[in-house]
């Protein structure tokens, strides 16, 4: 049985300093000229803004997030990659690989992230599931356990009428690949250099996304272009502790709405604490067992983005009580941040230690171990 053992925290949050600099700014996210978009906060995946995000759309060379995103997950960045037949010559922006070149894939997906190598995304599916068909089943695979709306054709975005995202898609599967550190440093390398077979000087990469230059804290991640899906961009930055992160499909101006959009993310939202890791909620009794009670813990920070002019309160359920044995690190009860009555983050609180049950020959080593005669 549970029940609400307490709120913990009440939180007024129209802060006047920052309500002040939401107001300076002249913006808002509907006037952006994008046939889609979403802006959503990392840690906690809460959405801030959106428009036509669950319209499916050409999405250009931003699809190479997911060849990115499976390369990591299936292979080594040491490997190395031998380009075939099918890879060396595919149309568009490329690397102009040689049959028979081998790279690295770091090295590759340098090429594929920087400058956004048509061919690099061919190599890398080969590499990783044996030919490209295998890959893209692969890609439809990933998307489906994220349950994103999204189908892949190819590995690296070139029109096709089979091969479509949602705005709000995308957002999920480049959130899913920032959390991998090796993906953030590539969304983030602005210039590299890697080999060039057969010739004197080595492939000179600079990235494409221009925020990683212009933007302050920008921390990624990939620019697409097709004449189909027109300009499609997926964008995040990182400021006082919160990283936004958003996606604008077949936007004229991308660049300058996604650093539109995150001015106003930062002005309008703020990085909130409610319980840090290891932190004591209470204790919980224990019945049949060797202690009283057990502690109950925050096994990670709860954080959350709170708008300047929500209320947001911390709501705090655990069990009643528990019974012998309790294990360490058992689930005894849940804490949620709830703004305007939708749970915008939640955290499992765990038992702090284990509890044995009383047992008489328990009970009997027990006094045994304090018992202490006197000589």
């Amino acid at each position: 049985m549970r029940f609400v053992v307490c709120v913990l925290l009440f939180l007024s949050l129209c802060a006047p300093a920052l309500a002040q600099d939401a107001q300076a700014v002249p913006f808002a996210p509907d006037q952006v000229e994008a046939r889609a978009m979403i802006l959503i906060e990392r840690a906690s995946g809460r959405v801030l803004c959106e428009h036509n995000a669950d319209e499916l759309l050409p999405i250009a060379s931003i699809t190479k997030v997911m060849t990115a995103l499976l390369a990591i997950e299936h292979c080594d960045q040491t490997d190395i990659v031998t380009v075939g037949r099918n890879a060396s010559g595919v149309s568009g922006t490329s690397l102009y690989l040689g049959l028979g070149e081998r790279l690295t894939l770091k090295q590759l997906l340098l090429g594929l992230m920087l400058r956004s190598g048509n061919d690099a995304a061919v190599a890398l599916a080969e590499h990783v599931a044996g030919d490209e068909e295998a890959f893209v089943r692969l890609m439809n695979e990933r998307a489906a356990m994220l349950g994103v709306q999204a189908h892949f054709a190819n590995p690296h975005g070139l029109d096709d009428e089979n091969h479509a995202a949602t705005a709000r898609a995308m957002a999920l599967i480049a959130n899913e690949a920032m959390d991998y550190p090796a993906f953030r440093a590539l969304a983030r390398t602005r210039e590299a250099r890697i080999p060039w077979s057969g010739n004197p000087y080595e492939r000179a990469l600079t990235n494409k996304n221009k925020l990683l230059w212009t933007y302050e804290g920008a921390t990624g991640v990939k620019t697409g272009f097709t004449g189909k899906a027109g300009r499609c961009l997926i964008f995040s930055a990182e400021r006082d502790g919160m990283e936004l992160l958003g996606v604008v499909l077949n936007c004229g101006q991308w660049f300058e709405a996604a650093a539109q959009l995150m001015d106003w993310g930062f002005a309008h939202y703020r990085f909130e604490t409610f319980l840090t890791m290891g932190q004591v909620i209470k204790r919980l009794p224990v019945e049949g067992g060797m202690k009283w009670s057990v502690p109950v813990i925050a096994p990670a920070t709860l954080t959350a983005p709170v708008g300047v002019a929500e209320a947001a309160r911390l709501v705090i359920e655990t069990e009643v009580r528990l019974t012998a044995p309790v294990r360490d690190g058992q689930v005894v009860g849940r804490a949620d941040v709830i703004v305007a009555g939708e749970v915008i983050r939640s955290l499992p609180l765990l038992a702090g230690e284990s509890v044995d049950e009383h047992t008489y020959a328990a009970g009997l080593r027990r006094a045994l171990r304090h018992f202490n005669p006197v000589g």
